[in-house]
């Protein structure tokens, strides 16, 4: 008979999060960071709940859970970074408290109500690639959702990350922006009457942060070029919001009768 011990093994949407910052919250206001953290935890913990998941371990500001569906485990974390960044808007600016969140597809070691494996270990380090607020998954992750949910994807690359072996391809979600026009104006906004186009702002990849004024200025440059076409409406977005450049359709709508006159 074989002394190996039997070991059971299954294939999980592991979900792991982080707050970016977090300890310089706790050196600025350590009482106010843990009445938050249990606060935006607890409402995670519904998230997770509602969409069939199940935590696996919250230690410190971390949270660990994992899904039978990848689907259920992405539409969990854009549910909960929406709703986080709501939460956001009620406190100062240095009392915001933003999560990153990591999602990988692996085969994983159950051991009790713990999970362990290489699977783990990656979901961990693709999340600390996401910006604060953001998401970042793994390319298995990605080609199980591509497909379904209607989400807008930026691939971030290959990483070597620490204790794996081979890099991994890690793929950003852009949420974008939450903007209420109607709430801010007091009016609801109409579509404008001629084509539009959408300014967003590119991202610096190189790496070097004194390579920013490149990409913001090559930004810049075409919105200036495009503010000359007195036949399109132009928009463009906050830097840092979203990182692409997109041209909208050119569409042309039928005169209503009021414009006819």
């Amino acid at each position: 008979m074989s002394n190996e011990q039997k070991v059971t093994r299954k294939l999980r949407a592991i979900f792991s999060a982080d707050v970016k910052g977090y300890s310089v919250l706790m050196a600025d206001d350590e009482v106010s960071t843990i009445q938050t953290l249990k606060d935006y935890r607890n409402f995670m913990s519904t998230c997770i709940e509602q969409r069939g998941g199940r935590i696996v371990d919250a230690v410190g500001d971390n949270l660990l859970a994992e899904f039978d569906s990848a689907v259920d485990a992405v539409q969990c974390a854009v549910e909960v970074q929406k709703g986080l960044r709501d939460k956001n808007q009620e406190l100062p600016e240095d009392k915001k408290m933003e999560f990153r969140i990591g999602i990988n597809i692996a085969d994983v070691i159950e051991d009790g109500d713990r999970i362990f494996g290489d699977g783990v270990n990656v979901a961990a380090r693709i999340e600390s690639l996401a910006d604060a607020g953001g998401i970042c998954v793994s390319r298995s992750t990605y080609d199980q959702i591509k497909n379904k949910l209607e989400l807008s994807f930026d691939y971030y690359g290959e990483h070597k990350v620490k204790n794996i072996k081979e890099p991994v391809r890690v793929y950003k979600i852009l949420l974008g922006p939450t903007i209420d026009y109607e709430s801010i104006t007091g009016e609801t906004l109409e579509l404008p009457d001629k084509p539009s186009v959408a300014v967003l702002p590119f991202k610096n990849l190189s790496g070097d942060p004194g390579q920013e004024f490149f990409s913001d200025g090559f930004t810049e440059d075409i919105i200036t070029a495009l503010a000359k076409i007195n036949r399109a409406f132009l928009l463009s977005f906050l830097p840092g919001v979203v990182i692409a450049l997109v041209l909208a359709p050119w569409v042309t709508r039928t005169p209503s009768p009021a414009s006819r006159a």
